[in-house]
C-alpha cells in the first residue's frame, strides 16, 4: 500500500491555517444561496435511482462552475471532472437519493413529495438520512476549489450518486465505466451527517467504519393440516421457530466476540387462520459482519441450520427450506488507518481537536465502499461523519429532557446550516492538501 501523498510534516509546511480561513470566509459568504438549494433539494426528494430532477439541478450547478459534467452514469448519477494541471486525482462523492418516509419535522419546506417504490405502493418520500446537506456540501465545495485552482494542482472528479439507499448507485456507477470512462481516483472521500453528534463535530473510525449488509429469505416448507391433528402435519411454524432461536448461536457462539456481527430476523410470516397449520413460513433477515471472512461465515451458517433444524423436525430432504441471500449487498466500508488518521490531523488542526473525534464503527451500511474495493492497492478512502444535533437538542438531550431522532427518522431535521458549512470547508479543505500547487 502506498503512502498518503503528504506525510503530515509536509503537510505542516503549507500555510493551512490562512487558507482555511479564507474556506471559512468563502462559505460564510456562500451560505443564504447554498440554503437556497438545500431547501429546495429538501423538499423535492426523489427515491433511489429516480433521481432525475434532482441530478438535473446539480448537473447545472456545476457546468456553471466550469466543470466537465458527465450525466446518466449508472442510470442518475453524475460525474463533473476539472483538470487542473499535473498531480492526483481525488474523487469527492455525495449521494442523491431520499426515503420512502412521510416527513414529520414540521419545516415550513417540509416535502410533500409521494412516489412509488420498489414495493409498488405510493409511500410520501423524505430526505430522512440528509443527503439533501450532502449534495449541498458538495457544491460549496466545488464552489471553493473552482474558485481557487491556482491553490491546487491535479484533477478533481466529483460525483454525484443515485440509490445509496439501496446499495444499487455504486455499483451501478462502477458498472457503467466510473473508472474506465474518467479518472481512477488516488482519493477517494465522502461524509455522513450524523444524528448522533453536535452540530458540527467531525467524527472519524480508522479501518471498518461501516458494515456488510445482506439480506437473507429463508422459506420454510412443511405439510399443513388441520391444527386439531398437528401429528399429521409437518408444522412449519415451529420449524421456523425453532430456526429462529438456533440463528442466535451464530453471533453468541460461533463468532469471535472481538469480531463485530449482527443476525436479526426482521419479519416472521405464516399461516392464515388459528387452526389451519400452513405449508410454509417465512422469514426475512439483516445480516451485518465486517470482514469478508466473517460475512461468508455467518451466511453459511444460516444455510446448515436452516437445513439442520429441518433434518430434525424430520422435514423430507424435497422440502428443505430455501435459503436466498439478495445478489445485491452493501459491502463494509475500509477508512484507510493512515491516510484517515492524517486528514484527521489536518481537521483537527482547522476545527480544533475537541471539535474532530475519534469515534466507534458502526453497524450501519453504506455503499461507498464499493469505490475502494473496486482497487484497494490504487485507492486510498474515507468517510467521516459530520454532526446535526442543534446545540440546543444536543443540551436538551444531554440533560435527560429530549428524545433526539435517528436518521431515518420522519422528525430528523439536522442543522443543515452547520453540517453543510462544516462539510464544504473540510471536503475542500481535504482536498486542497492532497493535491497542493507545488508537490515535493
Amino acid at each position: 500500500m502506498r503512502r498518503i501523498l503528504l506525510p503530515l510534516l509536509v503537510l505542516a509546511a503549507f500555510p493551512a491555517p490562512a487558507r482555511a480561513d479564507d474556506l471559512k470566509t468563502a462559505v460564510a459568504e456562500d451560505m443564504l444561496e447554498l440554503m437556497a438549494l438545500y431547501r429546495d433539494l429538501h423538499s423535492q426528494p426523489e427515491l433511489s435511482m429516480q433521481e432525475v430532477e434532482t441530478a438535473a439541478k446539480l448537473a447545472g450547478q456545476m457546468r456553471g462552475l466550469g466543470f466537465k459534467v458527465t450525466e446518466k452514469v449508472g442510470k442518475t448519477g453524475i460525474v463533473a471532472v476539472l483538470a487542473n494541471g499535473p498531480g492526483p486525482t481525488v474523487m469527492l462523492r455525495a449521494d442523491m437519493d431520499g426515503l420512502p418516509v412521510v416527513e414529520q419535522t414540521g419545516l415550513p419546506f417540509a416535502s410533500r413529495q409521494v412516489a412509488i417504490p420498489a414495493s409498488g405502493l405510493e409511500t410520501g418520500v423524505m430526505h430522512a438520512c440528509g443527503h439533501d446537506t450532502h449534495m449541498t456540501a458538495w457544491i460549496g465545495a466545488a464552489r471553493l476549489l473552482s474558485q481557487r485552482q491556482e491553490q491546487w494542482s491535479g484533477t478533481l472528479v466529483m460525483i454525484a450518486q443515485p440509490g445509496e439507499e439501496t446499495g444499487e448507485g455504486a455499483a451501478a456507477m462502477l458498472a457503467d465505466g466510473l473508472f474506465e470512462r474518467f479518472p481512477k481516483p488516488d482519493y477517494a472521500i465522502a461524509f455522513h451527517n450524523a444524528a448522533q453528534f453536535p452540530a458540527g463535530m467531525i467524527g472519524y473510525s480508522p479501518g471498518y467504519a461501516l458494515a456488510n449488509v445482506d439480506s437473507v429469505d429463508i422459506l420454510v416448507s412443511g405439510v399443513g393440516g388441520h391444527g386439531a391433528y398437528p401429528h399429521t402435519t409437518r408444522d412449519p411454524i415451529v420449524l421456523a421457530s425453532s430456526i429462529v432461536m438456533k440463528l442466535q448461536t451464530l453471533v453468541s457462539r460461533e463468532n469471535d466476540p472481538l469480531e463485530p456481527a449482527v443476525v436479526t430476523v426482521g419479519s416472521f410470516h405464516g399461516g392464515s387462520k388459528h387452526n389451519i397449520i400452513p405449508d410454509e413460513a417465512r422469514l426475512q433477515l439483516t445480516v451485518r459482519s465486517y470482514s469478508d471472512e466473517s460475512r461468508k461465515a455467518l451466511l453459511e451458517g444460516i444455510s446448515r441450520i436452516a437445513r439442520g433444524e429441518a433434518l430434525a423436525a424430520g422435514v423430507p430432504e424435497d422440502r428443505m427450506p430455501k435459503v436466498t441471500v439478495a445478489e445485491s449487498y452493501t459491502p463494509a466500508t475500509y477508512n484507510d488507518p493512515s491516510f484517515t488518521r492524517d486528514i484527521a490531523a489536518v481537521f483537527a488542526a482547522r476545527f480544533g481537536a475537541e471539535h474532530v473525534r475519534e469515534v466507534p464503527s458502526v453497524m450501519g451500511g453504506e455503499d461507498f465502499g464499493r469505490y475502494r474495493r473496486a482497487d484497494p492497492e490504487h485507492i486510498k478512502s474515507l468517510i467521516f461523519w459530520v454532526g446535526g444535533v442543534s446545540a440546543t437538542q444536543w443540551e436538551e438531550a444531554q440533560a435527560g429532557k429530549r428524545e433526539l431522532p435517528s436518521l431515518h427518522s420522519p422528525f430528523w431535521a439536522p442543522d443543515a446550516e452547520k453540517v453543510i458549512g462544516t462539510a464544504a470547508e473540510a471536503l475542500a479543505l481535504a482536498a486542497l492538501e492532497l493535491m497542493p500547487a507545488s508537490s515535493p
